[in-house]
């Protein structure tokens, strides 16, 4: 723990959240025994108080009108259409008789219905919007003040560093409108705690607030909060701070996750979705965050020096719900959620690794083995995501090759299955130029379908866990998602952990104030950064 109300480490292999309703299956069974298994118990009984005249033969009516009945106590003969009345006369009878059992019965029965439509309505988790937060001006970080910065720590940094970073940074992707905090620009590598808190104050309570506004939700009514920060961890926590500042109500259950990289923003969705499903009708509040202050590398280490090239400021709010009534207004839907975790491969675990260099100084090692494990992570978790989504002609082609080659021992080509046939859209983690080729190569997309991811890297840089969120603000800005569409979120962090999602938009995407790209869309995408991933362009 290491936290009043934080959870660090790492996550199971491989964990799915899908729209399987097992519970369901238990509150059915329950209602059948119920209903099919007492009713006939009591119809039983009540044909033990009649007997048909003739020993079970058959009435005998009179030009198809009369017939002959017997009960217990005495005999008449009856018109046909009476039989009926003297069936239900005697139910009535047995209903009251035994009508401890009946109430019984009937208790059992609603309270296995009510059961039933409370878990129905709790499968669903929708997205009821999100809020990216947009720093101010002040905090731009244009080519001439990552030079000045650079400068500022030349007491630190070799010659050589310098020229690297210089390099990395034109090779990058970004472009001269992402921002750093304000201590990393103003004071270099003079960076204190209360610094690293006033970052995380700024971008946490700015965006919650933007999400609040937009939603019209008051605080009183969120029920769970889930915050993720990798590399800052106080006391109290993220979410307390949230709960404290908002004054959010004393059962609200509240929860940090430290320590899970990139694709952090997934798990904590993950994580508000299964506490959804155990409390209907509630509403859960995720905060996605990387704190940079206190994580600069001041060293001379170069697989260490690239994350000072690539991370960038930024935080997104999300807010889920699992209320029937908020369909109607909500943006998306959740339908899966995979996980998959390869901690267990040495290589895997220490390609993004953090640890200090040989003269003290902390930071983060990205490994040359980074693409190879991000590729084979993305392609174990979409092989399990593949049969929830694929259609079933990509599924049936699939197999028919696996099972020509394995067992036939036919030299054909193995099949790859086309994610677009099943997903509309694309969100990418935009972690780098090179992680985004690799995703794009590996699923054969267009540049089309990964130009978001692009253009998010060229204008915020690498927020960490919250790029997905920026990426999918670019859709919204761009007007690209329609109602029906599937949006398929895949996120890329240390551990190595690969997390995707795929989203059902219940409304057609509109740009609204609040979107982070609205004051700049219309100058995206650039013409020769797209693909090449330079540093400067024209728009097209």
């Amino acid at each position: 723990m290491g936290h009043d109300d934080s959870i660090a480490g790492d996550t199971p292999r491989v964990s799915t959240v899908t729209k399987k309703k097992p519970s369901f299956a238990a509150s059915l069974c329950a209602l059948l025994f119920l209903g099919v298994g007492l009713f006939p118990a009591m119809a039983f009984a009540m044909f033990m108080e009649m007997e048909v005249v003739g020993q079970g033969r058959r009435f005998f009516f009179s030009n198809g009108t009369f017939g002959k009945l017997s009960c217990r106590s005495f005999h008449f003969i009856v018109p046909r259409r009476t039989a009926m009345e003297c069936w239900l006369q005697h139910l009535s009878e047995l209903a009251w008789r035994y009508r401890v059992v009946v109430c019984c019965w009937l208790v059992a029965m609603a309270s296995g219905l009510r059961l039933f439509l409370r878990r129905r309505a709790a499968c669903h988790t929708y997205l009821v919007d999100f809020a990216c937060f947009k720093p101010r001006d002040s905090l731009k970080c244009s080519y001439e003040v990552a030079e000045f910065i650079t400068r500022g720590f030349s007491h630190r940094f070799t010659l050589p560093s310098m020229f690297f970073q210089k390099k990395i940074f034109l090779r990058s992707g970004l472009q001269e409108e992402t921002y750093l905090p304000e201590c990393v620009i103003m004071k270099p590598g003079r960076a204190s705690l209360q610094d690293a808190m006033d970052e995380a104050e700024e971008v946490i309570f700015g965006s919650v607030s933007t999400l609040l506004r937009k939603t019209g939700v008051s605080p009183q009514d969120i029920s769970i909060v889930v915050t993720n920060c990798s590399l800052h961890n106080p006391t109290p926590s993220y979410a307390s701070m949230i709960v404290n500042h908002f004054k959010l109500r004393e059962d609200c259950k509240a929860v940090h996750l430290g320590g899970m990289g990139c694709s952090a923003s997934l798990i904590a969705c993950k994580l508000a979705s299964d506490l959804l499903r155990l409390r209907p009708k509630q509403y859960a509040l995720v905060v996605s965050t990387e704190n940079i202050s206190l994580n600069w590398y001041t060293g001379n280490d170069k697989p260490m020096l690239v994350t000072n090239c690539l991370f960038r400021l930024g935080c997104a709010a999300m807010l889920l719900s699992n209320k029937p009534s908020d369909r109607s207004r909500s943006k998306y839907e959740l339908l899966h959620l995979i996980r998959t975790h390869r901690a267990a491969d040495d290589k895997a675990y220490r390609c993004a690794y953090q640890q200090e260099d040989s003269e003290g100084n902390l930071g983060i090692a990205l490994s040359k083995d980074l693409m190879g494990v991000a590729a084979g992570a993305a392609s174990t978790n979409l092989a399990i995501l593949a049969p929830y989504i694929l259609p079933y002609s990509e599924l049936l082609h699939y197999v028919f090759t696996l099972l020509c080659r394995r067992l036939l021992g036919m030299k054909i080509k193995q099949h790859q299955p086309d994610f677009k046939l099943a997903v509309n859209h694309f969100v990418l983690h935009a972690g780098g130029r090179a992680v985004i080729d690799e995703v794009q190569k590996s699923l054969r997309l267009t540049d089309y379908l990964t130009e978001p991811s692009r253009c998010t890297l060229q204008r915020w840089g690498n927020t960490s866990a919250s790029c997905l969120w920026y990426v999918m603000a670019y859709l919204e800005a761009k007007r690209r998602v329609k109602a029906g569409d599937k949006v398929l979120m895949l996120g890329l962090g240390s551990g190595f952990k690969c997390n995707s999602a795929v989203w059902l938009a219940l409304s057609d995407a509109g740009t609204n104030k609040d979107n982070p790209w609205l004051d700049c869309i219309h100058r995206y995408p650039v013409l020769n950064t797209l693909c090449s991933g330079g540093h400067r362009g024209k728009p097209l």
